[in-house]
């Protein structure tokens, strides 16, 4: 112990110099390995004598299969197998074990369970080759007949508003519509004056740059090693390990790269069921990668109809509030969205009526798409308190001001933080808002007109549970880990942040370990929680680690840290020192090589303080500003400015924060302008199945796009005071570019994708 406190008292230069800092700005940790090749996505991963696995999908969209005529794929060179539900290895029947953590009530889609078809794209057989060039040669030679259903299929979603019914079923993050308060009706009858619409929005499909896949590598003693494209590791392990009845420690899922998802991973996809059948089946290792046209055959954002009503005293005062919304669902399950809601939790108001139904379609069942809910429940809002403003001759900020909502109007809670007010200011004052003229049609530039439009953005401000372990070695490394995912948000680098800050090391001395079930458990990477969820277990392991390299510090009779707590001391550069005698130190590294271990390890569950969290409203709120040209001739709009002023508690990390705000931007620009996917009802198929009839926004179509972050710290929702940014940046932006279409035209669209033709017809 001499030696350690001899190192104690060494001088040496101050240290100080090293350190990162959460709020600042930081490329991303996996920034090189991405750019490089050298990250390895679901599809890269290989193994010895490795099968490749190409999908059958089904021509049909509701009857049985009657015939498998393999026999030309089976003959062609390197074919091992067609599998099917004729063939498949021993699967579990009992619906619950296919819930994976996210799946709405119902009963859950089973690959290859039986022989019956529900939905057009339908895996139907799976082709199995040496190569996969064999594997999708195969797959085109594989005949499938069926006997289509006598009823017919029905994938007419707005032909059936009227067998519209309210779902029952509760699902993880859906919060039913609350109860009405006041007299809506009564109070919209009485008003002076009342905005009524009604709005539409189509199909939108997740189209991420990495292709769903799975690899399963299958060991000697039949462990299988999973790199699954999804969400949450943890996930698809437990989902593996239900229908197919294998131990847990007989499975690892891996995903360390995601090539996108924001959404689309969230629940387990038919190719890792597949996979792992194969493998199972013919005790080898297989991939099983979806092609373009079959990543629109699972799950897509639902279409949507909608109805506002608001109404106001002259003054703009909101005396009542209604807003009804009908989303698709399939026949097997009831995917349900928070799309209504946000019209309670925005304005002070009286009188406010929601409701929510669904209709359910032949369909695959939908899902998950960036801010589900808001991203056509806010639209709709937001584009209704647009026209109010006209028709009271008023501001749109300023009736917004007007109405502010000091506490959460539908059920009184006060906000954990709301910086909403602090928004406004700053984006217009950014945008440049007080030079806008507010009549339609006032501003031009040479042939096209130019609009202005704003809009509010809401998202929750979510918290789940999670662990974390931080270990410091020997040479002074801290290795942190947890079972989160990395979908391109920057989680590596942000989680790596927190802990270097919290242990006062150089960033380059930190991992960050994720993407691995056999990691401390996180939650599905969703709903924008991962830093205030993860990142609050990694601080709390991190201030566990603390505690007990000072205790080891203490340890020697005359250490100078014998009687200090960590109010006292504070850790710099990779070392633990005296706040009042800042010569006094000791690096972190000899602090564990004198302790007798090579490794100090701490775990930390961080469990969300739900008695103190549920008395508040925990929101995400923004201010979107946008700047449009239209040429008329042509129905061409043009999104060319674009600010996004935000209040999400702490920025973590100013440039991924950044990055994920602009990509939302982008995102709700392609959603506003471009996005919808086309079904022929005669064969329930969507058509536009590729990215040359599936639109979306390219670099020609972004233009300026600024982000504010506004000052905010909120420690009810995390104990780093931070939320999240990643749902929050599309919120509203499709609403913005609507009322600045209207300001550029005074053509009123209320509908997605707002496309030429409906500007040259001025709507819907």
């Amino acid at each position: 112990m001499t030696d350690l406190i001899q190192d104690m008292r060494a001088p040496v230069a101050e240290p100080g110099t090293g350190q990162v800092r959460t709020g600042s700005a930081v490329s991303r940790i996996d920034g090189r390995a991405k750019v490089t090749g050298e990250a390895r996505y679901a599809a890269e991963h290989f193994a010895p004598d490795l099968l490749y696995g190409v999908v059958v999908s089904s021509t049909v969209a509701k009857g049985r299969i009657v015939t498998i005529d393999d026999a030309e794929a089976m003959a062609l060179e390197g074919v091992v197998e067609v599998m099917s539900h004729l063939n498949r290895p021993k699967m579990r029947s009992f619906d619950i074990h296919y819930k994976d953590m996210t799946a709405p009530p119902g009963s859950p889609f089973k690959p290859f369970y039986d022989d019956r078809v529900i939905y057009n794209g339908q895996p139907v057989a799976l082709v199995l080759a040496d190569s996969f060039e064999a594997a999708r040669r195969g797959a085109a030679l594989v005949r499938v007949y069926y006997h289509e259903d006598e009823e017919g299929h029905d994938t007419r979603m707005t032909a059936n508003l009227d067998r519209a019914y309210k779902p029952t079923g509760l699902r993880a993050g859906f919060e039913p519509p609350p109860p009405e308060k006041g007299d809506a009706e009564k109070a919209w009858k009485a008003a002076p004056v009342k905005v009524e619409a009604e709005f539409h929005h189509g199909v939108e499909h997740h189209n991420p740059l990495e292709l769903f896949a799975s690899t399963v590598i299958r060991g000697e003693d039949g462990h299988l090693t999973i790199y699954d494209k999804t969400q949450s590791s943890q996930n698809s392990r437990w989902y593996v390990s239900h229908v197919f009845g294998l131990p847990k420690h007989k499975v690892t899922v891996r995903n360390p790269y995601v090539g996108g998802a924001f959404g689309s991973g969230l629940r387990p996809q038919y190719q890792l069921t597949l996979a792992v059948m194969a493998s199972l089946k013919l005790k080898r290792s297989v991939r099983v990668m979806m092609t373009r046209q079959q990543m629109f055959t699972f799950g897509h954002r639902p279409e949507t109809v909608q109805y506002v009503k608001l109404a106001a005293e002259k003054d703009g005062t909101l005396t009542s509030i209604m807003h009804e919304a009908i989303g698709e669902t399939s026949k097997i399950e009831d995917y349900v969205e928070v799309v209504v809601n946000w019209s309670g939790l925005l304005y002070a108001c009286d009188n406010i009526k929601l409701g929510y139904k669904l209709v359910s379609v032949d369909h695959y069942t939908p899902m998950d798409m960036r801010a589900p809910g808001a991203a056509h429940g806010m639209v709709a809002l937001e584009i209704a308190m647009d026209e109010l403003a006209y028709k009271l001759h008023m501001d749109p900020v300023a009736l917004r001001l007007k109405n502010y909502a000091e506490r959460s109007p539908a059920d009184d809670k006060p906000y954990s933080s709301k910086e909403l007010r602090a928004c406004y200011e700053q984006g217009a004052e950014r945008f440049g808002w007080d030079k806008r003229t507010l009549e339609p049609r006032s501003m031009r530039e040479g042939s096209e007109l130019v609009g202005w439009g704003m809009a509010t953005g809401a998202w929750d401000a979510m918290q789940m549970f999670a662990r974390a372990s931080a270990v410091m070695h020997a040479d002074g490394r801290l290795v942190v880990s947890s079972a989160a995912s990395d979908i391109g948000t920057g989680t590596y680098t942000v989680m790596a942040m927190i802990a270097a800050e919290a242990m006062g090391l150089p960033l380059e001395r930190v991992t960050f370990q994720l993407g691995d079930s056999t990691l401390p458990a996180a939650p599905v990477e969703g709903g924008s929680s991962h830093v205030a969820t993860v990142g609050s277990a990694v601080a709390g392991a991190c201030d566990k680690l603390r505690l007990t390299l000072l205790r080891y510090a203490q340890s020697a009779a005359d250490s100078p840290f014998r009687d200090k707590r960590l109010k006292d001391v504070e850790f710099v550069d990779g070392a633990l020192r005296l706040k009042r005698d800042p010569s006094t130190w000791v690096s972190l590294a000899t602090i564990v090589e004198r302790s007798g271990h090579d490794r100090l390890e701490e775990k930390y569950l961080m469990l969300p303080q739900m008695l103190k969290q549920r008395k508040y409203r925990r929101m995400v709120h923004s201010a979107v500003f946008v700047e449009v040209r239209v040429d008329e001739e042509l129905g061409v709009v043009r999104v060319t400015r674009v600010v996004s002023a935000i209040a999400a508690g702490r920025i973590m990390n100013t440039k991924t924060a950044s990055s994920q705000i602009v990509g939302g931007v982008v995102w709700g620009i392609s959603q506003a302008l471009h996005e919808e996917s086309h079904t022929d009802h005669r064969y329930g198929r969507f058509m536009n199945h590729n990215l040359s009839e599936y639109h979306v926004a390219v670099n020609a179509d972004i233009h300026d796009v600024d982000v504010i972050f506004v000052e905010e710290d909120d420690r009810i929702v995390s104990r780093l005071g931070a939320k999240g940014v990643g749902e929050i940046g599309i919120v509203s932006v499709p609403a913005a570019i609507s009322n600045a279409i209207f300001h550029a035209t005074g053509k009123r669209i209320r509908s997605t994708p707002i496309t030429p033709d409906k500007v040259l017809a001025g709507g819907p």
